[in-house]
């Protein structure tokens, strides 16, 4: 479970994300004030907490995101 969730994440990264994908021409700079990216820092999470909490912290750092 864990691999396939970093594979979706890795795939967001690559193709959708405005900060490192394919979209990044839409926002110069990037669109992410926090660093690493919230994208980024839920796959850390996951790999060091495991899926279910890893998902959870990364989720709140997206909602706490404004």
């Amino acid at each position: 479970m864990k691999q396939i969730i970093i594979w979706l994440i890795n795939f967001y990264q690559t193709f959708l994300s405005f900060d490192k994908g394919m979209l990044a021409i839409f926002a110069p700079g990037g669109a992410c004030k926090n660093s690493p990216t919230c994208s980024e820092y839920t796959k850390l999470m996951i790999k060091k907490h495991g899926s279910v909490k890893g998902i959870i912290m990364g989720g709140r750092r997206i909602i706490s995101c404004r």
